[in-house]
């Protein structure tokens, strides 16, 4: 709490809810993941997914290593802005944490819509690894087991750049200076904020 106020004494303990807006969360989480199949099906005609499994990462294009990043980036900038701007919210604080559910909830349907085959670019196919009904248990080979550990560092590393997105596009979303230290002056009067010294 900042000093120099006086604040009643149940200010401390009073319960703050942030009310979550599941409309425009379903909606942002429904635009990450059409943004993401667009940007997925842009990269597989421009050829740069290829491959679906990760053998080593020196044989990783440079035009893959982008459509991967970028896609997991940007479909998630669209999910949390449109989540956040659709439900109105103009702080920066509840603006990201819709845009964290955004991401949390997009997660769960890129699973499951990855293991019936769709395609989100390369690197979330480390989502769907390969089904129980499609193969029998083959016998271990080196060459694969580098190949899954590869492609499954690769989704994680999709989720994580998703996760950053998401945060960022609803941070961007909410209006707000994206500076860390504006939440401490955001509640001052105008007349009580520091004058700049021209």
């Amino acid at each position: 709490m900042e000093t120099g106020r006086e604040y009643p004494s149940w200010y401390a303990m009073e319960w703050r809810a942030w009310p979550i807006a599941w409309s425009a969360v379903w909606v942002g989480a429904l635009a990450a993941l059409t943004v993401g199949l667009i940007i997925g099906l842009i990269g597989f005609a421009f050829g740069a997914h290829e491959s679906s499994r990760l053998a080593k990462w020196s044989n990783v294009k440079f035009i893959t290593l982008v459509f991967n990043v970028a896609g997991a980036f940007f479909a998630f900038v669209v999910g949390g802005w449109a989540a956040v701007r659709i439900a109105g919210i103009r702080r920066a604080e509840p603006a990201i944490l819709h845009g964290s559910i955004v991401f949390a909830l997009t997660v769960p349907m890129l699973v499951a819509l990855s293991v019936f085959g769709a395609h989100f670019g390369g690197w979330y196919g480390g989502l769907a690894g390969t089904p129980g009904w499609a193969t029998a248990i083959p016998p271990v080979n080196p060459d694969l087991a580098e190949a899954m550990r590869n492609t499954a560092l690769a989704a994680l590393a999709a989720l994580l750049i998703g996760l950053v997105g998401a945060v960022i596009g609803a941070w961007m979303g909410s209006s707000e200076p994206m500076t860390f230290t504006h939440h401490r002056r955001r509640d001052l009067a105008v007349e009580d904020r520091p004058r700049r010294i021209a």
